[in-house]
């Protein structure tokens, strides 16, 4: 039976952002294995026959653990003969083509979810990540990017084939499972203690720096005096207790709830009324494309990625990063306009079809066949 390998370097990953793409493989008769840093929910994986590989990657590119990542990736291409690996993540990607050149396994595709290197980066992110990247690139067979500035950077790279950069819509947002309305909305908003003309704010990422939630929060302070809107941050992460401190030393407790981990994100958004997402860096976030296929307006900074779905005015704001007043600005005009916010949904509805999963799964067939052939 012929085999692919998932490289990521955590399992969350792989099941958040994959999945589809494994059944993919499964229905055209391949053998699927994922090599990750293996966790609490890898049952979900073995649930799909997935052939799972422990490997002890640490995020961090300065980490002395990779190096025995890297021997265990090497043992796992040694003992399978693999058709193709397919890396993510900046360590997973690194080492997973650094083990894929040892092992002479080819062809090799990476998927560029976010540079970490970019327009306005730290200078140490060029440092590290780009010339990661430039040297990784020489073991790299095809390169496929999510956004138009990655696209660009990632051509200039020195790819083993001048012509293996591409660019696709993301990882691809199922429809169907979005625009819910009607009583899933009435019984969401009432469990979360929201009354019909609140106005209730979602975020849906996790509690890391890099999603950059003071802004959020900041803005709430000062729209919330005497209003009638509330914010809901769905995830979670190192800056839970941080985060959940912060909001009680301000007195937002009332206004701002942190509902830790959530599966039913569909719900929540059919819930809500606007959708935020403050981040400092992105790839091509699927949350907002949740949100766009929700019929959300959405407010967002304007960064790559998040520009690359919400055009402004459009389907949603965007606003400069760490720009509190912008952003109480952007959520005060939504929050009195139910006609605009209709509009808006409307608009990111229409921009997120050529985001569908089916969509992303015929690009992507595209691309694997040139490999697979």
């Amino acid at each position: 039976m012929k085999k692919i390998l998932f490289i990521a370097t955590v399992e969350s990953h792989i099941i958040n952002f994959h999945i589809p793409f494994i059944r993919y493989f499964q229905e055209k008769g391949f053998e699927v294995h994922v090599a990750t840093k293996l966790g609490s929910r890898q049952n979900e994986l073995k649930e799909i026959e997935v052939v799972c590989h422990n490997v002890d990657f640490e995020r961090s590119p300065y980490s002395a653990s990779n190096i025995k990542a890297l021997r265990q990736l090497i043992a796992v291409m040694k003992n399978n003969k693999f058709s193709l690996v397919h890396v993510h993540t900046p360590v997973g990607g690194f080492l997973g083509r650094l083990a894929a050149k040892i092992t002479n396994i080819r062809p090799v595709l990476y998927t560029a979810h976010g540079f970490h290197f970019y327009k306005g980066a730290p200078l140490k992110n060029w440092l590290i990540y780009y010339n990661m990247e430039r040297l990784a690139a020489r073991w790299t067979d095809g390169l496929i990017t999510m956004n138009e500035e990655d696209y660009e950077a990632a051509k200039n790279l020195p790819l083993r084939n001048k012509n293996g950069v591409y660019k696709v819509h993301g990882v691809g947002v199922d429809l169907k499972r979005y625009f819910r309305e009607g009583h899933v909305r009435k019984q969401v908003r009432y469990e979360l203690g929201l009354k019909d003309d609140d106005i209730c704010i979602l975020t849906v990422a996790e509690l890391i720096p890099n999603k950059n939630h003071l802004q959020l929060i900041n803005a709430i302070e000062k729209v919330t005096q005497n209003s009638n809107i509330f914010c809901f941050f769905a995830g979670d992460g190192e800056l839970k207790e941080k985060l959940k401190k912060y909001v009680k030393e301000k007195k937002m407790e009332h206004s701002i709830k942190f509902l830790g981990f959530r599966r039913d994100i569909p719900e929540l958004l059919a819930a809500s009324d606007i959708f935020c997402l403050m981040s400092l860096r992105e790839g091509l976030p699927r949350c907002i494309m949740e949100a766009m296929a929700a019929g959300k307006p959405v407010i967002a900074t304007d960064v790559r990625g998040n520009r690359d779905l919400v055009q402004n005015g459009v389907n949603g704001i965007l606003v400069p990063v760490n720009d509190v007043e912008a952003t109480a600005k952007a959520i005060e005009s939504l929050s009195c306009e139910e006609k605009l916010r209709q509009r808006m949904g409307k608009e990111g509805r229409r921009i997120i079809e050529d985001f569908s999963l089916e969509k992303v799964l015929m690009e992507m067939d595209e691309i694997y066949k040139i490999y697979l052939s």
